[in-house]
């Protein structure tokens, strides 16, 4: 076990190192005047992070990845597949309630929509599409074209939104559904996706087992919309002076203990209502032996104490202190934060502990097939254009529609010309590598840039939520084209070998061809 744990804090340190070096290092330039203070325990917190991801994904790998292999491949041997959907959307909305990153993004938008409603009507949405994607594994139906019918009605409804003058409630609705395929939720539907597909068996279980995040990223973002729609009034503006706001360093080293307590709480209830309901499928369905249960119960354990590490840490150090940049940095000039931006996501998603877990399954599921380091690479360059093109539209004001709509169709028209797999992880790479470190570490920086931008206006916090939220969704939906484009690479690269040995054959000499009778 403490070997285990070595490697993953040295995988975590490699992670948070970059992100870490590059706010150090701009904090000495003329860009940012960062205090003594405020260096120091961004440093602390930087370290505390790479204990917290550390920890977690020690936790992910001996509780969360077996728990839902276990719930998937049990549930699915019973062969009652109304208790099988049934579990999974009572764990869908479990899940998705436990997951830090909607809970970072619930309480930046507290003053405008109730936390416990936002995080309540995710968790539906999660939940009803974590049942669509059993039903596509066990039918065997085409991702594809169940992605391409749901985006469809996603736009659908986004222009009813639109028409109906909530559209400043677009950018969240996407945001949405970026955060809820976090640290908690990866591992588990990844998992469950696996032990389901395993079991069912065919010709295509490994293709089979991907998809299920891709098609969860969509279900909270059509529920935001409708909650949206069914909204009355309007958003007053002390609400909108309240999202602009961000505590200082200061002002959080002085609260720290009640930031302590209130983030001990949230995990223990979040993580406590998963648990629980795992145990009533345990003694119900499952049976697992006792060996497998006490590891289950110590990686639950390493889990509960690395989230409530990582929120802390992101909440005193990481949320205030990207805030100050942003704000700073578009002050100097906005040319610079575009720029910045992009060095900062192409390491910002190495951070995401999801982003392992993810990268980790791929390499296993296709034997190598798909190279840890390529899916990081491509990752990582789609996150850099998506928050470099997120600050250009920030600057200048345009729907986020501009990207999604474009990007989404060529994402989709993609999906016809690579192999299935490719589309699968692609879709699924988009709600992870939107994980808990974009929304509390990238979305505070856009925000505190657009207010800056912004300070000419009479309520200048009035350009948040249309004009800075949407970050997270650009982020999550860069990768469908880079993965895919990896995949047409590939399709295209085999093509060639195969037309250059074709040719070495028909251009021999009859001399030099043997025949054995």
């Amino acid at each position: 076990m403490g070997k285990a744990l070595f490697n993953k804090l040295k995988e975590s340190l490699l992670s948070v190192l970059p992100v870490a070096a590059i706010v150090l290092i701009i904090s000495f330039t003329p860009l940012v005047d960062l205090s003594v203070t405020e260096t120091v325990a961004f440093a602390v917190c930087a370290v505390l992070l790479i204990l917290g991801i550390g920890l977690f994904n020690l936790g992910a790998d001996l509780a969360m990845t077996p728990m839902g292999g276990h719930v998937g491949a049990g549930l699915t041997k019973s062969k009652k597949v109304g208790v099988l959907l049934a579990v999974c959307f009572v764990m869908g909305v479990l899940i998705t309630v436990a997951e830090p990153d909607l809970t970072v993004l619930a309480n930046q938008v507290s003053d405008i929509i109730n936390n416990t409603v936002l995080i309540i009507t995710v968790g539906v949405g999660v939940g009803i599409f974590l049942v669509l994607a059993v039903l596509k594994i066990i039918f065997k139906k085409s991702l594809s074209m169940l992605l391409m019918f749901f985006y469809m009605m996603l736009f659908a409804l986004s222009a009813l939104l639109i028409e109906s003058g909530h559209t400043g409630f677009l950018s969240l609705s996407f945001d949405s559904g970026g955060v809820t395929t976090g640290p908690i939720t990866v591992p588990f539907i990844m998992a469950l996706g696996v032990g389901i597909a395993t079991t069912i068996g065919g010709r295509n279980a490994n293709e089979n087992s991907f998809g299920l995040i891709a098609l969860c990223s969509i279900g909270p973002i059509i529920a935001i919309i409708v909650l949206s729609m069914t909204a009355n009034g309007e958003m007053s503006p002390d609400a909108l002076i309240e999202l602009g706001k961000y505590d200082t360093v200061s002002q959080s080293l002085d609260d720290i203990g009640h930031i302590i307590l209130n983030t001990v709480k949230n995990v223990a209830l979040a993580l406590g209502l998963v648990v629980i309901f795992f145990f009533i499928l345990q003694f119900a369905v499952l049976k697992l032996p006792r060996k497998k249960l006490l590891q289950i119960g110590i990686g639950i354990l390493y889990t509960f104490f690395g989230l409530v590490i990582f929120l802390v840490a992101v909440e005193v150090g990481f949320m205030p202190i990207g805030f100050k940049i942003g704000k700073s940095i578009a002050e100097f000039h906005p040319a610079v934060l575009a720029a910045f931006g992009f060095v900062l996501g192409l390491v910002v998603v190495l951070a995401e502990p999801a982003v392992h877990v993810l990268n980790k399954q791929v390499e296993e599921v296709t034997d190598g097939g798909v190279k840890k380091i390529e899916m990081l690479l491509a990752l990582s360059l789609a996150v850099g254009v998506s928050i470099c093109l997120s600050v250009i539209r920030m600057i200048f004001g345009f729907s986020i529609l501009y990207y999604l709509i474009p990007g989404y169709l060529i994402s989709l028209g993609l999906s016809f010309f690579v192999p299935k797999i490719y589309t699968a992880i692609a879709f699924d790479s988009g709600g992870v590598a939107s994980g808990p470190l974009t929304s509390s570490f990238i979305l505070p920086l856009v925000v505190g840039a657009c207010i800056a931008l912004n300070s000419g206006a009479e309520i200048p916090e009035s350009h948040i939520l249309t004009d800075a939220f949407g970050v997270v969704a650009m982020v999550a939906m860069t990768p469908l084209i880079t993965i895919q484009a990896l995949g047409f690479k590939a399709v295209m690269s085999s093509k060639m070998r195969h037309k250059i040995i074709m040719r070495r054959i028909l251009s021999a000499d009859d001399e030099q061809i043997i025949n054995f009778r």
